[in-house]
């Protein structure tokens, strides 16, 4: 082991590698497979069937969209498990294609045991005399003036059709005339995809848009009828490319979002009944020549599913979840400030509020002794008290600055809107580095206290979202360090005025010094394991992809280093090679909640889990984008107390978890653990516990040895 080094890891070549795109779908058939879950509420798995859905969208229009540029760009470039964007787009085809038909198979296995419970999807043949009655009203009034019908012919070209968009197309022929006219109808989004029809002794009965417009066609087309039909989707690149030199940002992004709508075609989607006719006319009208296309007998457009699962029906859903407002805030009468005073927290969301947040924003607006705030936003949400505090601060004479970050995908827009609306309130509004976008979840409150200025920080794992917040699991982190006040300035600083930080004392910056610091610590475990000192590293993300910071695990795991990954996503790193890996094990958790914090935990001599060990948390993955070019913190956790429950709690139940965690091995297949006698589900286990305390301590106790987490030396 003496001999091994990172170029000699690097020989293997890129079969050392999983491919990303690959992986990532293997994670979204993990989310998929929750559909199937049978310890899951019926209209849960509607929910899990329904993300499968929306995420594979997503993954088309950026990672495809970006394959296929590069492909038609004649971009040969190689991924670094060896692929160029051909030999991806392919495998990916062969996966997706696979991922689809187990949607549909899922959509029909759910369909019917929806029915079971009293909620049946019907078709225009099978609507009641009262229903359809209903429904002519409805379409009359509510559907029909929103829709256009567009006739195809030399005097109307092909209209332009917006990402996303469900379209159907009539090939129609007079009844009284020989002529023969193909329609075009696409159904606006301002149209529900679902229609639930009056409820009759408790039954639940939803009708789809398509089957609304097929049962009164003749209201629609009078005098024609249909000789054949089909329905159709398109997805479009809607990846925005930042101009190096894009003098305004703001103005840049504007025409940029508006571009997105009409990126190139990427997929279309068609049902299987549409004759190869009005396939090839849809196909020109599109210009998607080049697009990947697929054709399905079953439902076109499985996101769309998420309209059924907000029916309000309670019965077929989890039992309402209420966060605990953190109880440490309580104990100081709501004084967020004189909390943080005594002693560092931290904050579990979504099992404890997320209210704590906004609270102590909130709080900071309306204190007279409050001089500025300082923050950053990632995302925000359509609804946010978050925005409506900095507001109120800047209208109390308060110095407030707001890092507002254009570059978040799919949320460009919302945030232009809320910086237009800071910034007439008098907030300083900045939007940072143009190839860079800051993804750091930070806040800073600068207190008057007995003739001297202190700071409150708050430090993220997730985005200051008020609805993610109540689904993602993310870590709240206050305190009112010195170091760690004089650091976030650097950092603010560094992201409004371009001055890189320079002696930080405590947090690590990318692109800065991140990546420094994470080799500097796996090196000191390398060492210890080298002295037969007990080594180990514990790490908790969202995705792993870095090829340089996989090759430094490699190295550990060659000299001896115990490693325990649990990576909810994408993973390129291939587990438990002889020669390479064996001593890696990596995990994945997808349940009830989206596991999202970042933690990572280094053995530093002793063995896991020891109030010695090296604890962080931070707002970034071991990606090279998070690595080094977005701006990102990772802070030390020091305080005993965090200390304890973030590591003997939160990482610690995410290790022993066995009821929601797959194991990857060497050859990317991921398979569910079987729960043995003695279960445990971290989810259920926090929400039983929500506020973070000593109950932490037992739990590690008792369960690390049963998982077998093997610690070299000691």
């Amino acid at each position: 082991m003496g001999g091994v080094t990172l170029k000699s890891i690097a020989k293997r070549g890129p079969s050392r590698f999983f491919n990303r795109e690959l992986s990532w779908l293997a994670f979204n058939r993990r989310v998929l497979d929750e559909s199937h879950n049978p310890a899951h509420p019926v209209l849960e798995r509607l929910r899990f069937l329904s993300i499968s859905g929306s995420n594979l969208d997503e993954f088309f229009m950026v990672r495809v969209a970006g394959l296929k540029g590069q492909q038609l760009r004649l971009v040969e470039g190689r991924s670094t498990d060896g692929m160029t964007p051909g030999q991806q787009l392919d495998a990916i085809a062969k996966e997706a294609d696979e991922l689809g038909t187990e949607q549909q198979a899922r959509w029909i296995e759910l369909r019917e045991a929806l029915a079971e419970q009293g909620l049946t999807v019907v078709s225009g043949e099978e609507l009641t005399d009262d229903e359809r009655e209903w429904l002519g009203h409805k379409f009359e009034s509510e559907i029909m003036p929103v829709l256009t019908p567009q006739a195809i012919d030399p005097a109307h070209p092909f209209p332009f059709v917006p990402n996303g968009v469900l379209g159907l197309v009539f090939d129609l022929k007079h009844e009284k005339k020989a002529e023969r006219v193909v329609e075009l109808l696409l159904i606006p989004p301002s149209l529900p995809r679902y229609l639930e029809l009056p409820r009759d002794n408790g039954t639940v009965r939803v009708i789809r848009i398509e089957s609304v417009i097929r049962a009164f066609f003749d209201r629609l087309f009078p005098g024609f009828e249909t000789i054949s039909a089909g329905v159709f989707r398109v997805l479009r690149d809607s990846d925005i490319e930042i101009e190096e030199e894009a003098e305004d940002l703001v103005r840049h992004f504007r025409s940029a979002i508006l571009r997105r709508r009409r990126g190139r075609v990427i997929r279309l989607e068609l049902s299987t009944d549409m004759p190869d006719e009005l396939i090839a006319q849809v196909v020109d009208g599109l210009e998607a020549h080049e697009a990947l296309t697929v054709e399905s007998s079953g439902l076109i457009g499985i996101a769309d599913l998420s309209q059924i699962v907000d029916i309000d029906l309670p019965e077929l859903k989890f039992e309402p979840y209420s966060p605990r407002f953190p109880e440490r805030i309580v104990e100081y009468g709501g004084d967020a400030f004189a909390a943080i005073r005594a002693k560092d927290f931290v904050v579990h969301h979504p099992y404890e509020s997320f209210e704590v947040v906004v609270a102590f924003l909130r709080q900071a607006a309306n204190d007279p002794d409050v001089v500025a705030i300082k923050q950053t936003l990632y995302r925000a949400g359509k609804q946010s008290e978050i925005i409506d505090a900095l507001v109120t601060a800047a209208e109390n004479g308060k110095s407030v600055t707001a890092v507002v970050e254009l570059k978040a995908r799919f949320d460009e827009e919302q945030n232009l809107f809320w910086s237009n609306r800071l910034e007439r309130a008098g907030v300083q509004v900045v939007y940072g580095f143009i190839d860079w976008k800051t993804h750091a979840k930070v806040s800073m409150v600068v207190r008057r206290e007995g003739g001297r200025m202190r700071t409150y920080c708050h430090f993220g794992t997730g985005n200051y979202h008020p609805t993610t917040a109540r689904i993602y699991t993310d870590l709240s982190f206050f305190t009112a360090s010195t170091r760690a006040a004089r650091d976030a300035n650097k950092l603010f600083n560094f992201v409004t005025g371009y001055v890189e930080p320079k002696k930080l004392e405590l947090i690590s910056l990318s692109p800065v010094n991140m990546r420094q610091k994470l080799n500097r610590l796996i090196d000191a475990e390398i060492a210890n394991a080298k002295e037969g000192k007990p080594s180990a590293i514990w790490a908790k993300m969202n995705s792993l992809v870095d090829s340089k910071i996989i090759d430094r695990l490699y190295l550990a795991s060659q000299q001896g280093v115990s490693i325990d990954l649990v990576v909810r996503g994408i993973c390129c790193l291939r587990p438990g090679i002889a020669g390479l890996s064996e001593n890696i094990r990596v995990k994945s958790v997808v349940g009830r909640f989206l596991e999202h914090a970042r933690v990572f935990v280094f053995a530093n001599g002793e063995r896991l889990p020891h109030r010695g060990a090296k604890v962080f948390i931070s707002s970034a993955d071991w990606m090279p984008r998070n690595l080094d070019r977005r701006v990102e913190y990772m802070i030390p956790v020091e305080n005993p107390t965090v200390h304890a429950q973030v590591l003997d709690q939160v990482m610690i139940a995410n290790l022993i978890d066995n009821e929601q965690s797959w194991m990857l091995d060497g050859d990317g297949y991921y398979y569910r653990l079987e729960p043995g006698k003695r279960r445990f589900n971290l989810h259920q286990y926090f929400m039983n516990n929500p506020s973070l305390s000593g109950r932490g301590q037992a739990l590690a106790g008792k369960a690390v040895p049963k998982l077998k987490l093997v610690q070299r030396g000691g």
